[in-house]
């Protein structure tokens, strides 16, 4: 401070902020001591009088006057430096001025220059920090502005008042910042895993019959007890019909005179092709169905149908799919048969018997069946799981109406319209009957699936004692309550009329649904994008003199953001790679929470990294307070983008980014007066938190349901899709999702070390221990199983030439495992099963010569063959050329003829020059699977005559090899032929992690 009292040539001087806090400019001019009684100034050093201000001017205006030193040689000493420190605190105004104030002692001429030296070279120093030079002098010789008013959108900056005073910015503790919003994230995990365990929201009432989840129980445990009830084995053709149609009789019998009950055993034959994995063709015959009708007593034209399934995929009981559902249809048909109220309409209760076989049953009942022409809506009932809750994942297609009844009904909802998109996208490899009901019905429908404990889906763990009774309650108070109010629905008979558009809906942690219609969806998304549009713009535009600085920030800072997750993302990926490399793939398979702590925490370290560095070495400059406004708003745009992209796409999953664009945009403007008075406070926080809730809240629901369904899947995804890497990229996108708007705090905190160094230490030290092997992939505790699922065929191959001589034979058990880890974990166990016996590919044959029993060959390329004995089936296949026809337009049409067993697989491919034309099959047009060949599924129930269909190619040449190479593989998946001596003896070695489903299979080949 002293120096502006000896450097006259800078009357305006701006004091740098560590010398005090005085922030106003005053003008200056030296001011001489008080003459001193007996000392005479030279005259050199006198000023005009003029040129000395009055007392009450200069920077001494609002200090009392200094003391008079008395004249030398006088009784009283002159006050000491430290005795003339009056008037406010240290650092004050006149505390400064009376500390420096000259002393009326003459200083020396030498001392003088050297102090003016001093302080111009300080004044150098002060200028050279704040940027200032002759431009700053220039300023300041020109009178200050008034002080520059906020005009409430930011333009005061943080850490100011509004006259322009300097008050200390509040700075966020990184300790407390990290523990708020971690304490947040598990605020609201908890309330996602409690809505997501809590199954039974309501109490059951008295009075009108209702549904018994213990009668329910008593059925599945009866279905399951038959065993595995494969299609065409006596225990789905003949035990499990045989019961249900013992129960609906008992049912028929107890029932009220309002109700008439009819029952229809359909067992169709039919063909169709289906776009799923691939592409393929199915034909069945002779398969079961068990059809039940329950209308007025005077009948009814309109009905709704609800769909099951009883079969099962063979060697598992198949309880929770789909023999529970087929118990909550049976008590539910026991439920409205009491009611004394007749229904406005019929109510069908499809029970169809092969449903595994890729959806054949549902399609020989719509296509075939007199009562189909009926039905207005359906209910479909699938599981992807074990027991919890029923998720409805597919509805319409475009009728929102079913959708309203499900929300105005169901007791205990849970939808989500994220799952429909997702399902339909293909991702999941998975069908149901939905699909043939809206596509050869044209029927609209609702698709609900059990997804819990999908780990143990399709696997011998699949018992009824697994399923909760609470789980059978929850599914059949809600089926009950939709079909009642869909039965007695003026809607239904004119389900036609109100088929206008797709609707968005969603649960609320299960408490209740919000729908409405798409197009009401796309309205308010573009409502509320262009709010946040305008405001971004008016931060970005206004003052008109900072549009380019702050166009320049704002883009900076949503650059840095994209940045921030690509970086994120490929680093993940990476580790990701390196652990599927070294063959530690799947080690969260049971342990879910160490995929969080590998790659959760590496994603987040990256993500503050990233910002952490800019903050150090780009925004070095910068307020802190400013800087994280700036982010916030970058990351509001990242999302209104999201959802004007999104919206325009037409996707209804639009409205995550709807509640993430609103609810942040409300929050701001709530708490923006909080956070430019106060800085990052206490109160700031809570508030921020408290506005973010809703969308955290739902976006941590949300992703565990995801979570819930995709982790199982990673099992059972094939050879070549390494689930790390996925897996990876979805808790990326979670990461990147939760800290969008928790990227400002990293700006708003003084340091970020602690939790960079915490979350990297997290983030190795669980790679270290994945390394290690310490987290194996799969359990065989019966409690909560996770086995590892193979499978084994003990196949038979012979391959013949155009002449019908056998080429090349050979049997062995073909293995393959259904995950990215293959054998390797087998391997210790069985020696003999390693990598010298991978499974050589037959270019020259369609899929390689190998006995696909579905057209999966693309998703499981590595397979391995143990050399085993020739096996010979007591119902061996019959392959038999019935006749070779010359058609016009230079084509060749081929009639067959195969008898075996229920379940065979076709195989064709053309040769070069030749192309497959039409055939018998499906609606006539040949459709081909992945790799160009052509699949065909068959198969039949108990009894069947055989299987006649022709093929017709046209071929452009005589070819010396043939035109078409034709092959047929049976499948043995119950019986005495099911499973040889040595497939027993390979099954009994394989460790009891293990889900092991074997069956015996022939394959020929034959040429055309």
């Amino acid at each position: 401070m002293f120096l502006t009292l000896l450097t006259p040539s800078l009357p305006q001087l701006r004091l740098h902020p560590r010398m005090g806090q005085l922030r106003d400019r005053h003008p200056f001019r030296r001011r001489r001591a008080p003459p001193v009684a007996g000392v005479t100034a030279p005259a050199a050093r006198r000023r005009p009088a003029a040129s000395t201000p009055p007392r009450g001017e200069g920077v001494g205006a609002a200090c009392p006057a200094p003391p008079v030193s008395p004249p030398r040689g006088s009784a009283s000493r002159p006050p000491s430096p430290g005795a003339a420190r009056v008037g406010p605190e240290r650092g004050g105004r006149c505390g400064v001025a009376a500390l420096f104030w000259p002393s009326a002692s003459p200083v020396p001429q030498r001392a003088r220059g050297a102090m003016e030296r001093s302080a111009a070279a300080a004044v150098r120093r002060l200028r050279a920090a704040g940027g200032g030079g002759e431009r700053d002098r220039d300023r300041d010789r020109r009178p200050a502005a008034p002080p520059r008013q906020d005009d409430g959108d930011g333009d005061c900056a943080p850490g100011k008042s509004r006259d322009g005073s300097r008050r200390r910015p509040q700075a966020l503790s990184e300790r407390r910042a990290a523990a708020v919003v971690l304490l947040f994230l598990l605020a609201l995990r908890g309330l996602a895993h409690v809505a997501h365990r809590h199954l039974l929201s309501r109490p059951q009432r008295g009075g009108h019959p209702h549904f018994s989840a213990h009668r329910a129980r008593g059925y599945l445990d009866n279905i399951t007890a038959i065993g595995p009830r494969t299609v065409g084995s006596p225990a789905n053709e003949v035990l499990a019909v045989n019961y249900l149609l013992e129960q609906i009789r008992a049912i028929e019998t107890e029932s009220t005179d309002a109700h008439k009950i009819s029952v229809d055993v359909q067992r169709p034959t039919g063909s169709f092709s289906i776009d799923f994995l691939g592409g393929f063709t199915s034909y069945y015959a002779n398969i079961t169905n068990v059809v039940v009708k329950l209308e007025p007593r005077n009948g009814a034209e309109h009905a709704v149908l609800s769909n099951c399934h009883f079969d099962s995929v063979p060697n598992t009981p198949g309880a929770s799919d789909d023999a529970v559902s087929c118990s909550v249809m049976l008590e539910i048909l026991y439920t409205l048969s009491k009611s004394s109220e007749p229904l406005q309409h019929a109510v069908i209760f499809l029970f169809n018997g092969a449903e595994e076989n890729i959806l054949q049953a549902s399609h020989g009942f719509i296509t075939q069946h007199e009562w189909a022409k009926s039905i207005r809506a359906f209910i479909n009932l699938e599981a992807a799981g074990v027991g919890g809750k029923e998720l409805v994942f597919q509805t319409g297609p475009e009728n929102p109406w079913l959708v309203q009844a499900y929300v105005c009904a169901a007791k205990h909802p849970f939808a989500s319209v994220v799952a429909q998109e997702i399902f339909q996208s293909g991702i999941i490899p998975a069908d149901t009957d939905f699909r043939i009901y809206r596509d050869f019905g044209n029927v609209p429908g609702i698709d609900l699936a059990f997804i819990e404990n999908g780990y143990i889906y399709h696997t011998k763990y699949d018992t009824s004692d697994r399923i909760l009774t609470d789980s059978i309650q929850r599914a059949g108070d809600n089926i009950l309550a939709v079909l009642k109010y869909l039965a007695t629905s003026d809607k239904l008979a004119k389900s036609f009329e109100y088929k206008h558009g797709n609707v968005v809906f969603f649960d609320v942690l299960g408490l209740f649904v919000l729908a409405y219609p798409a197009r009401v969806g796309t309205i308010m998304n573009c409502i509320i994008a262009a709010i946040a549009f305008l405001y971004l713009g008016k931060k970005v535009f206004q003052p008109k003199t900072r549009v380019i600085n702050n166009l320049k920030k704002f883009f900076t800072a949503f650059g840095l953001i994209l940045l921030s997750w690509i970086s994120t993302l490929v680093t993940v990926v990476i580790v990701a790679v390196f652990v599927s490399l070294i063959g530690r793939s799947l080690s969260w398979y049971t342990h879910f929470y160490v995929s969080v702590f590998l790659y959760g925490t590496a994603a987040a370290a990256k993500l503050i990294l990233v910002h952490t560095l800019a903050k150090k070495f780009y925004y070095k400059n910068m307020n802190d307070l400013n800087l994280g406004d700036v982010f916030f708003d970058a990351s509001l745009l990242i999302w209104t983008i999201a959802l004007a992209v999104i919206t325009q796409i037409g996707l209804c999953s639009a409205f995550i980014c709807m509640l993430w664009v609103a609810f942040p945009l409300l929050t701001k403007l709530m708490i923006h007066k909080e956070f430019r008075q106060k800085g990052a406070t206490i109160k700031f926080l809570l508030l921020y938190m408290l506005g973010m809730f809703v969308p955290y809240l739902y976006i941590m629901y949300l992703s565990w349901t995801i979570f819930e369904m995709f982790t199982p899947i990673m099992g059972r995804s094939g050879s070549e899709i390494p689930p790390d890497v996925v897996l990876a990229g979805f808790i990326v996108a979670i990461t990147m999702i939760l800290s969008s708007y928790f990227i400002n705090f990293i700006y708003l905190v003084k340091s970020t070390k602690l939790t960079l160094i915490t979350s990297t230490a997290v983030s190795v030290v669980t790679l270290i221990l994945v390394c290690s092997g310490i987290f194996f992939p799969y359990s065989s505790d019966m409690a909560n199983p996770k086995p590892k699922r193979v499978f084994l065929q003990h196949t038979s191959r012979r391959f013949h030439d155009l002449d019908g001589n056998l080429v090349k034979s050979d049997s062995g058990i073909w293995i393959n495992g259904f995950d990215y880890n293959g054998i390797s974990h087998i391997t210790p166990h069985i020696p003999e099963i390693n990598d010298t016996i991978r499974t050589p590919c037959e270019e020259w044959a369609p899929f390689c010569g190998l006995p696909w029993i579905l057209p999966v060959h693309f998703m499981f390329r590595k397979n391995w063959y143990l050399p085993a004995p020739e096996i010979f089936p007591r119902s061996p296949i019959h392959f038999k050329v019935l006749s070779k026809e010359l058609m016009p337009w230079n084509s060749v049409r081929l009639s067959f003829e195969v008898s075996g067993p229920s379940h065979m697989s076709l195989y064709i491919r053309p040769h070069k020059g030749s192309a497959l034309s039409t055939w018998s099959l499906g609606d006539g047009t040949p459709v081909a699977s992945i790799g160009g060949d052509y699949f065909v599924f068959y198969s039949h129930g108990l009894h069947a005559t055989p299987w006649n269909f022709w093929i017709e190619l046209t071929a452009s040449e005589k070819h010396s090899d043939g035109i078409v190479s034709l092959a047929i593989a049976a499948h043995y998946f119950f019986g005495e032929d099911q499973k040889s001596p040595q497939l027993y003896a390979l099954l009994e070695r394989l460790p009891n992690w293990t889900f092991s489903s074997g069956w015996s299979c022939t394959y020929d080949l034959f040429v055309f």
